[in-house]
């Protein structure tokens, strides 16, 4: 496991040793030890999440807040996917800037997400199955969030808006400026 850090503070982006052969391959998807040791980070978690989409689908900007903010674990297990987070802790250097990197099933990349960071995703391929680890219960009172096409943070989510599809949460989450979070 290789550890690669990101412009954002305490965002990273986790590469597995792969071993290959003729039959297929296998690769250690997280190890709680080597996680630690590798970013001096908490590797604990208590909550895994999927979900599976279609193209075109945007989810996010999503954060929980306070007490039971969450780290989160992230990687796409089926076709491709388009990974932002955006640093919303106001202590932080790099307050208001985002990050995205494309993970999919063939490279097998995880990106780390801090507590106090928003993260969202879009769908690139036909369709994606994403999985999230948790490092904290979600707790429907502490959701915030940020609109997906906002002024200030200007993320290119690597798809035509007009393909773009949405929840109706999604759709009324506030600006940055209005700063949910």
């Amino acid at each position: 496991m290789k550890l690669k850090e990101t412009p954002l503070k305490d965002c990273y982006i986790i590469e597995p040793t792969i071993y290959e052969d003729d039959r297929g391959y296998f690769f250690e998807k997280f190890n709680e030890k080597k996680f630690e040791e590798l970013t001096g980070l908490n590797g604990h978690f208590v909550q895994d999440n999927i979900s599976r989409s279609g193209y075109g689908v945007l989810r996010g900007l999503h954060l929980q807040k306070g007490e039971n903010a969450q780290a989160k674990l992230v990687s796409c297990l089926e076709g491709k996917v388009f990974d932002v987070a955006v640093d919303l802790r106001k202590d932080s250097p790099t307050f208001g800037k985002w990050f995205g990197i494309e993970l999919t099933d063939e490279n097998k990349l995880q990106l780390y997400v801090p507590r106090g960071f928003g993260h969202g995703f879009s769908v690139l391929s036909e369709k994606a199955t994403f999985a999230y680890k948790c490092d904290n219960f979600y707790s429907k009172e502490s959701e915030g969030s940020v609109l997906w096409n906002d002024t200030d943070l200007k993320i290119d989510w690597q798809l035509p808006e007009e393909d773009v599809q949405l929840s109706e949460k999604d759709k009324l989450s506030p600006t940055f400026k209005d700063g949910n979070f």
